[in-house]
């Protein structure tokens, strides 16, 4: 396994651990759970039988940041900012 090169947070305190997943203009938002996070990547976990892209857009804390999916196991995901 290769040492991670960021240290990966869980949200607490006030931070919500809700996002959003935003695919397009079009798309309905799709709602998720932040597991973990990096500066440079996320753990996401998300309900229901969803087809994400590769590539989307998540929303969480404020900020908005372009996500890459790096890999997928369940209802878990792991993507890369």
């Amino acid at each position: 396994m290769h040492p991670r090169r960021f240290v990966r947070v869980r949200p607490t305190g006030r931070n919500s651990d809700l996002a959003k997943l935003i695919l397009g203009p079009k798309d309905p938002v799709i709602d998720c759970r932040v597991v973990d996070y990096s500066p440079g990547g996320a753990c996401l976990e998300v309900w229901g039988n969803t087809k994400l892209p590769i590539r989307f857009e998540l929303l969480f804390g404020g900020t908005r940041k372009r996500c890459r999916v790096v890999w997928i196991a369940g209802r878990r995901l792991g993507v890369a900012f």
